[in-house]
């Protein structure tokens, strides 16, 4: 990875398009949508308190989180789409 996030920024990969509906209905490019759930690639030291203090992430690298629909800032990094958001801007943490 060639990007490191500062403070409580985190840098997502966004899990594929899906291809079909629930119910097996194909659909073409213009009409999907992108989903809201991302792999953790890389994040930032953590959050900067007001005395002075990191408080560290509770996300780790691997982490499959869900975010929402419009968070963070799109990248392009090596012909891959990376997103960049503060920690804030995610949901929860899927659980395997």
């Amino acid at each position: 990875m060639k990007i490191r996030p500062l403070n409580d920024r985190v840098v997502v990969r966004r899990k594929e398009e899906e291809e079909k509906t629930a119910g097996g209905i194909v659909l073409p490019g213009s009409a999907k949508e992108k989903p809201n759930q991302g792999e953790v690639i890389a994040v930032g030291p953590g959050k900067l308190l007001d005395n002075g203090e990191v408080r560290p992430l509770s996300l780790k690298v691997g982490d499959n989180v869900v975010f929402g629909q419009y968070s963070g800032n799109n990248i392009k990094l090596d012909g891959e789409e990376y997103i960049i958001m503060s920690e804030s801007e995610i949901f929860g943490v899927l659980e395997k």
